[in-house]
């Protein structure tokens, strides 16, 4: 039987798990690889989570809890993410789930209705246009411009976009695959956006927590008329390194928290039970565990920026957020006779086992973008690696 649903047809994926699974074969051929591929942490969880975690599990929290989650942790996150983002939450604009992605899912099951436009950002994670279109959406790409301190959103070109059948905004401060952060105005004119049309507000905050400058985060929730309006994308995964602990939240107007903790009955019942009640613990103790992770990030983005910046026709700012570096190889691309950036990557992870992703990855390119980009994640690398992995991409390049 070849009967399948049609929607599956409009069902993407996220391409870096399969750079990842590519480089791994090429591994497996006896070559040496140097990951720059993926989102992923190389670092320890927290030896107290670890331990935390181990403790509640001894302690039988092994069965089904609540599917909104356990009320100690919801309450811990309500106040923990309400003040850091000068915004006040309750128990009940929380609920848990199995990591950052079933937010995205769930938000747009919630709010958008077939034929519904959403407005997301491009380049920006393809999960985004993946579940729009599998929904029955129409995904409404916005571009960003480089700038000489990194990228800004396109403001312009998203106003245009805008039509009577837009409902949905979809922002990612502290942006992947470009590590850009929004200045207030920015976000205060995307709020006035939002206003303006009457739009929900998918805020995906993955990386909010992931940011090397003492500047306070900056976040659209505490400007007029938009907590009501908008669900925060939460998730331990970035800044504790859980990455396959799959545990986050979502967080917002409790009329559509309530919506979308049905969705969660529906689907996983309930997210793990020990891990939350380690979570919840967590919260209070008075130590920054998230800070060596952060400390070592800093290490390995100013060795990335040390190399990458050494290239003849590379220039990439220093990025204040996330662990991502999106430099532009257009130049080095024309230089060595390149014109088809996919096989830029394959060459060069061939030649020099150095294996990223690229702009590609990312989204559709815009109609008559030119500009030829890659991404390099340094999360998942340590600095030993860094460098020899980025001396022999030097080498390869300047041949």
């Amino acid at each position: 039987m070849n009967r399948f649903n049609e929607q599956l047809k409009n069902l993407g994926t996220e391409t870096a798990f399969s750079v990842s699974a590519e480089a791994k074969i090429w591994k497996e051929k006896g070559y040496e690889i140097y990951p720059f591929h993926l989102g992923d942490l190389n670092i320890q969880t927290p030896k107290i989570i670890r331990d935390k975690t181990a403790y509640f599990m001894n302690r039988n929290k092994n069965g089904y809890c609540p599917s909104e989650g356990i009320e100690e942790l919801r309450t811990a996150l309500a106040h923990d993410v309400g003040e850091k983002r000068e915004c006040k939450y309750g128990l009940d604009n929380v609920i848990i789930q199995p990591g950052g992605k079933p937010t995205i899912w769930k938000f747009l099951a919630t709010v958008m209705n077939q034929g519904d436009e959403v407005l997301y950002p491009n380049p920006g994670y393809p999960i985004y246009e993946s579940q729009v279109y599998y929904q029955g959406g129409i995904p409404v790409p916005y571009k960003y411009i480089q700038t000489k301190n990194g990228f800004d959103i396109d403001i312009d070109s998203l106003t245009k976009s805008i039509s009577d059948r837009t409902k949905v905004l979809i922002i990612n401060n502290y942006q992947n695959p470009l590590s850009a952060s929004s200045s207030f105005e920015e976000l205060k004119t995307l709020a006035e956006i939002a206003n303006k049309h009457d739009l929900w507000v998918l805020s995906d905050d993955a990386y909010f927590e992931i940011r090397y400058s003492d500047e306070d985060p900056k976040s659209i929730v505490n400007l007029p008329g938009m907590r009501q309006r908008t669900v925060i994308l939460y998730t331990f995964s970035k800044k504790f390194a859980m990455t396959g602990w799959r545990i986050g939240a979502s967080i917002g107007p409790v009329p559509v928290i309530k919506h979308m903790a049905r969705f969660n009955v529906n689907d996983e019942s309930c997210t793990n039970h020990f891990i939350q009640h380690a979570l919840a613990s967590m919260f209070n103790e008075k130590v920054d565990f998230g800070k060596a992770i952060l400390d070592t990030l800093r290490k390995r983005r100013d060795l990335c920026l040390k190399k990458l910046n050494s290239i003849d026709g590379i220039n990439v700012p220093i990025p204040n957020s996330t662990f991502y570096l999106f430099p532009n190889v257009t130049k080095i691309m024309h230089r060595k006779g390149y014109k088809n950036l996919e096989k830029f990557r394959i060459d060069a992870m061939k030649s020099t086992g150095v294996s990223f992703c690229t702009r590609e990855h990312f989204g559709s390119p815009h109609q008559n973008e030119e500009q030829k980009y890659i991404r390099l994640a340094y999360s998942g690398i340590n600095r030993e690696d860094i460098s020899i992995g980025l001396d022999r991409f030097i080498t390869w390049i300047n041949s």
